[in-house]
């Protein structure tokens, strides 16, 4: 009998580190975890052994919960060495929300791309305590649930700023193609876009470990959104290409340390993963829109479950983005609906 080969990624951790402590998951590489209010409760945080300090790569959301965590990891499993560099994913809050709070409280450097700083920069600065009327129009445009628009308008808005410590002025930046010492070892930056635009990805050169923030999960999709600040955008054609690219530098053995989830191998089946679940997505939709939809009426299409309150906001931002893909593609058309609402369908 011929075996059945096994085609599923491979978990070397079954347990993440328990909170304050940390797991070294190879030489002079710590992985740590922090909590995050909302329903994917973590973000995974890792320390990088450069000998007289440490480098760390993504920080948590600032509150005060967080920092006490930063305190007694420092102080524990960092062994009271400083940390002299904070290396930057992306620019989401639950990554950068404590870059200015090593900057300024601990004399780190902030390493990370020109687009990440800028736009944490920027939305940090940009405090609002009411809805801007161009997102309001952007939730109208998605076809919000009326209810769910109702509550949010009623509500302050969130701000960048709630959960991200000031950034002072200054960084370091890192491109495509540099290559940086870290924890004993070299690593090439190569950049994804798509779930953040100029999202930083760390190649060992020495070993086979592989930095990937969110650009590369081990279980769940990162989200692809678009927002208000660039309300035509066409995030899922940036995501599918970075995926590609990034797909031909996968091996099977490389052990990937992810932003959320558990570190994991076998690449080149998740990388594929990873671009056919929105392929598929993408021909469920074009079923759909045979008739015509508004971007929040494609749920159950592009994600084959209920979505419910606490997922929404994602779950809209990422319809946007597929119908846009497909409007930008040319197979779908769109026209304003009475109340402001885009309806998309198939083109002739």
């Amino acid at each position: 009998m011929t075996p059945i080969p096994d085609v599923s990624l491979k978990f070397p951790f079954e347990t993440p580190p328990a909170e304050g402590e940390a797991i070294e998951v190879a030489q002079g590489v710590l992985w740590m975890r922090l909590p995050l209010p909302m329903a994917l409760d973590h973000v995974n945080i890792y320390a990088l052994d450069d000998g007289d300090s440490w480098t760390i790569i993504d920080t948590g959301m600032n509150s005060r919960r967080t920092r006490a965590i930063w305190e007694t990891l420092m102080v524990g499993p960092l062994a009271g060495k400083p940390v002299g560099r904070v290396m930057v994913t992306h620019h989401h809050p639950d990554h950068i929300g404590l870059a200015g709070w090593f900057q300024s409280g601990h004399g780190a450097e902030l390493v990370t791309t020109r687009t990440a700083w800028l736009f944490a920069r920027m939305l940090t600065l940009d405090v609002q305590e009411t809805w801007p009327e161009e997102t309001l129009a952007y939730y109208r445009s998605a076809g919000i649930d009326q209810a769910i628009y109702e509550k949010r308008a009623a509500e302050r808005p969130f701000n960048f700023a709630d959960t991200v410590y000031p950034m002072p002025l200054g960084f370091t930046r890192i491109k495509q193609g540099d290559v940086f010492r870290m924890g004993g070892r070299d690593w090439d930056v190569h950049i994804g876009n798509g779930h953040a635009p100029e999202h930083a990805t760390f190649w060992s050169r020495d070993d086979n470990l592989v930095i990937s923030g969110d650009q590369i999960l081990s279980s769940i999709s990162p989200n692809i959104g678009v927002y208000v600040t660039e309300p035509m955008a066409d995030p899922l054609a940036d995501w599918l290409e970075a995926c590609e690219r990034l797909s031909q530098l996968a091996r099977p053995d490389h052990l990937v340390l992810g932003g959320h989830k558990l570190p994991f191998s076998r690449l080149p089946l998740r990388m594929r993963q990873l671009i056919d679940n929105h392929h598929g997505a993408l021909d469920r939709l074009m079923e759909a829109l045979k008739e015509p939809h508004t971007a929040a009426d494609c749920f159950t299409y592009l994600f084959k479950r209920k979505i419910g309150p606490a997922e929404y906001g994602l779950a809209l931002v990422e319809a946007v983005a597929h119908v846009n893909h497909l409007y930008h593609l040319g197979k779908v058309e769109r026209w304003a609906r009475e109340d402001g609402a885009w309806l998309y369908q198939r083109s002739a």
